[in-house]
């Protein structure tokens, strides 16, 4: 299950998992646009280019549901042949 959105920077995909190809970083604390987060990057495994993160904990009752979710930056994502 997914959910696409806009936002200032470009269009991004929430997503429940991400399993191919994908590595995750350390998870550091940022504060985004819906309030303190703990976050980690998630990279291609083959170019190391960022696709993105993880929310490993939101500080604010409100976005709990976010945690373990990711979000892809849909500007890294290269369509492939096959794809509608």
């Amino acid at each position: 299950m997914c959910t696409l959105s806009s936002v200032q920077g470009g269009l991004i995909l929430l997503a429940v998992s991400v399993k191919v190809n994908v590595g995750c970083g350390p998870a550091e604390e940022r504060v985004l646009l819906t309030g303190l987060h703990a976050v980690a990057d998630i990279y291609c495994e083959n170019c190391k280019t960022t696709l993105g993160w993880k929310y490993e904990h939101a500080f604010e009752s409100s976005q709990k549901y976010k945690e373990g979710k990711y979000i892809i930056e849909l500007a890294h994502m290269i369509k492939d042949n096959g794809w509608d």
